[in-house]
């Protein structure tokens, strides 16, 4: 066969071995402050019709919310036998149906044959109805991609049975997960080249519904390495005051409370933006106390659970209850999740450790 068709055998050994075709990172947007905001589930479809054509393996769909995950890609053809005039069993889109389990049970079934990078979109809220399939992903270091939207209280008048709370804290404490929530256009990209990279362990692609800025100083690279310092507002000259670490829809609020701790109490505050804490805790010791410094009070905001974060930050805020239902603006005022709500509390931690030392955080091994 190799000799009969050399350019055919030497892309079915590549895809056999798991490699991704050269070239590819090339193709991941990058954006800068000049570019509009866009809600990120839209900048993951941009990334997506970006790479589709040229990662012939990426076969994958949606549990029958593909107008809400924008996963489907221009051109793309359904898997559906050819006399429904739907598709045709050439086609690379699955419409999986209601049935989140069974979409990462075969999504699985497709990472462990090969030569296939298969990814599966719901609500993140729903991965949990896929626990046990999804759980599966990582115990048998398949790659396997969850494209998934509506991650937070900012899908708004759904409520609290679409607004996961608790679900970002399961995924992180599953062993051999990636778990990504970027910020910005740089950080969707950098979460897929992360993702498709890794080919021994799932990755959870969690994506707004509501449209972010591109911010100052995201970058694809930094977003390899799951956090790093985004920028620092106030005198250069001067030690930090604060450390606030943003994740996801999260970051631009901690851009805007470090803006305004500048401005109206002279703070000197870090900003840090940590889109993949698994990527983060593999970081040398030396970086990760680069950007988490120590002796300097750290905050941390996440509009999920705050589970997890007392290992990264002196106070976690975020949400420790179910959501509610109405427009995303009003609940993050009604949960303090504002500029003026998250400096009133970091105010008052700042002025707390000004009388006994800094705690040391976790970051040593």
């Amino acid at each position: 066969y190799a000799e009969a068709h050399p350019e055919l055998h030497a892309e079915l050994t590549r895809r056999i071995a798991g490699q991704l075709p050269s070239g590819w990172e090339e193709l991941l947007p990058r954006y800068t402050p000049a570019d509009k905001a866009v809600a990120t589930r839209k900048l993951s479809e941009i990334v997506i019709n970006a790479l589709a054509p040229v990662i012939p393996e990426l076969v994958g769909g949606s549990a029958d919310l593909t107008g809400s995950n924008l996963t489907r890609w221009k051109g793309a053809v359904d898997f559906q036998p050819e006399p429904t005039g739907l598709g045709d069993y050439a086609g690379r889109y699955l419409r999986f149906g209601v049935r989140e389990h069974g979409m990462a049970a075969i999504c699985n079934g497709m990472a462990a044959y090969g030569a296939v990078v298969p990814f599966a979109s719901t609500f993140l809220n729903f991965i949990s109805y896929a626990a046990g399939a999804s759980r599966l992903s990582a115990l048998s270091r398949l790659r396997v991609l969850y494209i998934m939207t509506h991650d937070s209280i900012g899908l708004g008048e759904d409520g609290p049975t679409h607004q996961p709370i608790e679900t970002m804290a399961m995924l992180r404490a599953t062993p051999n997960y990636l778990n990504f929530r970027p910020a910005d256009g740089n950080e969707v990209s950098g979460a897929y080249m992360a993702a498709l990279q890794h080919a021994d362990r799932p990755s959870v692609l969690s994506l707004t519904r509501q449209n972010l800025p591109q911010l100052e100083g995201s970058s694809v690279e930094q977003t390899l390495k799951g956090g790093y310092e985004l920028a620092v507002f106030g005198s250069s000259a001067r030690a930090r005051d604060l450390i606030i670490v943003g994740t996801g829809s999260e970051t631009s609020l901690a851009v805007e409370t470090a803006k305004l701790l500048r401005d109206e109490h002279g703070m000197v505050v870090k900003v840090v933006s940590m889109p993949c804490l698994e990527l983060f805790a593999q970081q040398p010791c030396d970086y990760r106390k680069s950007v988490l410094t120590p002796g300097v009070p750290a905050v941390s905001v996440e509009a999920l659970s705050t589970f997890g974060w007392h290992k990264y930050v002196h106070l976690p805020i975020g949400i420790d209850s179910f959501g509610a239902s109405g427009p995303y603006q009003q609940l993050y005022e009604k949960f303090g999740l504002t500029p003026a709500a998250i400096a009133a509390k970091a105010v008052k931690l700042v002025k707390y450790y000004k009388h006994q030392a800094v705690p040391e955080l976790d970051l040593v091994l």
